[in-house]
């Protein structure tokens, strides 16, 4: 087998394997919600961050890639301020409707280009202004006909999109300054995302529920689909980094 086509197979299989993993934690967040009536978004993605963690150290473990150190106050605020951005993403949810939520996310990509453009400038093609134009004009005719907009739920969706924003411009800014992989950074930021959330998620859950994550009634059903969530969510993580170990073996893209 060429380098060429272990490229492509290890692009295609972590790709593929990203999007199961993706569909597979909905899935199952569903099912907890919705089913079970565990409600507690933001207090479980905190758990799922630690079990990403757990699952990162295992590979770094089995030598699927190499831990690289670098400035910890650079990883300690990207770790918190992704840990902000989701818990204000949920609170958006929990004060807005689905399909203003769903605009939200959709801002993000826009709000990135322009904050690139202003702080670093960067130049962005004709094809992708346009494509940006009429995401934007989408966005707005939705935003202006959603009868459930309110003034907190639109300030909590601002700052989102915000914090959001920077954690994306700061990712990519720290990966090209200090050479590393978005899973060498994915490994040194977690403990900070998945801290922040657990302090903060009770209390955000809270706010949107009236109920109480640790008063929660564990019955075997909860647990066990809770035991199914974790565990799937760290075979496929392992899955998704050996295969990505395999993608970047051939690839110049991807920082030792």
């Amino acid at each position: 087998m060429t380098e060429n086509h272990k490229f492509q197979l290890g692009t295609i299989g972590a790709l593929s394997l990203s999007v199961v993993s993706s569909v597979s934690i909905v899935i199952c967040n569903k099912a907890l919600i919705s089913t079970l009536g565990f409600t507690f978004a933001t207090t479980l993605t905190s758990w799922h961050l630690l079990v990403t963690f757990c699952s990162l150290h295992v590979a770094l473990w089995m030598n699927l890639f190499e831990h690289k150190p670098f400035d910890a106050t650079a990883v300690m605020g990207f770790g918190i301020l992704n840990g902000i951005s989701i818990g204000l993403l949920n609170l958006s949810l929990g004060f807005n409707s689905v399909g203003f939520y769903q605009m939200t996310k959709l801002a993000i990509i826009p709000c990135t280009v322009l904050l690139e453009t202003l702080f670093f400038r960067k130049k962005f093609s004709r094809n992708i202004q346009l494509s940006l134009a009429i995401l934007l004009l989408g966005v707005g005719i939705a935003t202006v006909t959603d009868l459930q907009l309110n003034l907190l739920g639109s300030i909590l969706s601002l700052l989102a999109v915000i914090t959001t924003c920077v954690a994306q411009i700061m990712t990519n800014t720290i990966q090209k300054k200090f050479k590393v992989s978005s899973t060498q950074l994915l490994y040194q930021s977690c403990p900070y995302q998945s801290i922040t959330l657990f302090i903060v998620g009770p209390f955000l859950d809270g706010l949107l529920t009236n109920l109480n994550v640790f008063a929660f009634k564990y019955t075997p059903q909860v647990l066990v689909r809770l035991e199914s969530f974790l565990t799937n969510s760290t075979l496929l993580m392992l899955l998704i980094v050996s295969l990505w170990k395999l993608c970047c073996s051939s690839s110049l893209f991807c920082p030792a």
